[in-house]
C-alpha cells in the first residue's frame, strides 16, 4: 500500500524563484526517499499531495509541519491507496492560472486521471480560492 497525504497552508509573499527553489529541493529529496507528487500555489496557500512508503512520507510531513515558510497547516486527507496518483513526479508544480476564468480547465488538464474523486474535488476548490 502507498501512503498519502493532501494538506494545505498559508505561505504568503513567496516569490516564483522561492517556488521554484522549494520545488527543486523537493524533487532532489523525494526521489531518494521514494516520494512522489504534486504542488499547487496560489500565491498564499499551498495544497500539496504527497504519496509513498508510511515511514518516508510520514517523516516528511513531520519536516514540513515545522517549516516556518508554512503557517496553519492542515492534513485534508490522509489514507493509503494501492497504486501511485503521480508515479512519475518527484514532485510537481501545477500552476494555477491568472485568469479566473481558465483555472479549472487548465488543471483539469494537468491534474492525473487516477485522482480520488474527493481529492480531485479538493483540489479543484483549491483553484478557485482567491
Amino acid at each position: 500500500m502507498i501512503s498519502q497525504y493532501v494538506y494545505i497552508s498559508t505561505a504568503q509573499g513567496l516569490s516564483r524563484d522561492q517556488v521554484q527553489a522549494i520545488l527543486d529541493s523537493c524533487a532532489r529529496n523525494n526521489v531518494e526517499h521514494g516520494v512522489t507528487g504534486l504542488l499547487l500555489y496560489n500565491g498564499r496557500n499551498f495544497l500539496q499531495l504527497l504519496e509513498g512508503d508510511k515511514v518516508a512520507v510520514d517523516q516528511l510531513m513531520t519536516i514540513i509541519e515545522k517549516d516556518p515558510r508554512h503557517a496553519g497547516l492542515a492534513i485534508l486527507h490522509k489514507g493509503e491507496v494501492d497504486a501511485r496518483v503521480c508515479p512519475d513526479w518527484a514532485m510537481k508544480w501545477i500552476a494555477i492560472s491568472d485568469a479566473f476564468d481558465l483555472r479549472q480547465e487548465r488543471l483539469e488538464e494537468d491534474l492525473p486521471k487516477a485522482v480520488d474523486p474527493a481529492i480531485h474535488k479538493i483540489v479543484m476548490n483549491f483553484a478557485m480560492l482567491n
